[in-house]
């Protein structure tokens, strides 16, 4: 894969020879997100699971700190009272049987992120093809299947910067932290909040080393190794 001369130019700042403290790949980070548009700062985590089976699946959420520094749209899936009690706690869309045949038919998927109270989870698997590789299935494990009265708790959450995190096929994690228009300090607190909550979802089938790299990054900038152990000390 090529590289721009902005690219070349910033990766030369650099050291890949280097593991750099959170603090450090983080300001870092930051400086490098040069692009006219403000970009994401992202971890991203090389992880020694075997993700082939289902018992070294790692999945959770993380409630960062400084949230993501974007509005999330809350869509849940929702009828009757519950429709009513999501719409009170600031849900953007309550999705009932139209809005279900629209995402069927239509692809539509003009929303962030997504709920599901427990009952409405048969009519949601119709549409778990088109939500699932997105990111947008609401799922029990992820905490976005809720009970009815505790729907204003994960509206409220999600709002302020829950990000669900999974493993992907090759056993690496890619989690936001915030923008690169943050302050350091929040950046850093967002980052520790989210590798404290990948430390925590090390599945007992792991045997050997469970973080094995962990990375650093803008949306357009280059990789940069941090420390393993990475925290704010």
């Amino acid at each position: 894969m090529s590289h721009g001369k902005r690219y070349a130019a910033i990766a030369k700042q650099v050291d890949p020879n280097k593991a750099y403290s959170l603090s450090e790949g983080v300001a870092l980070a930051k400086q490098l997100a040069t692009a006219k548009f403000d970009e994401t700062i992202e971890l991203h985590f090389r992880l020694g699971i075997d993700p082939r089976h289902s018992d070294q699946q790692v999945r959770s959420t993380v409630l960062l700190p400084h949230g993501l520094g974007k509005k999330v749209r809350v869509l849940v899936f929702a009828e009757g009272e519950d429709a009513r009690a999501a719409e009170a706690a600031g849900a953007d869309v309550i999705a009932d049987d139209q809005i279900i045949e629209k995402i069927q038919k239509e692809g539509w998927l003009e929303f962030d992120a997504a709920l599901a109270t427990p009952a409405m989870m048969k009519k949601v698997s119709a549409v778990a093809r088109i939500l699932g590789p997105r990111g947008l299935m609401p799922n029990p494990k992820a905490g976005t299947v809720v009970p009815p009265d505790d729907l204003p708790r994960a509206i409220n959450e999600l709002k302020a910067g829950r990000v669900e995190f999974r493993n992907d096929k090759t056993g690496n994690l890619h989690i936001p932290i915030g923008k690169a228009s943050f302050d350091t300090q929040r950046l850093l607190e967002n980052a520790q909040a989210v590798i404290d909550a990948v430390s925590k979802q090390r599945p007992s089938a792991v045997k050997g080393q469970y973080i094995r790299r962990i990375f650093v990054t803008s949306t357009m900038g280059p990789g940069i190794r941090l420390e393993s152990g990475g925290s704010l000390n």
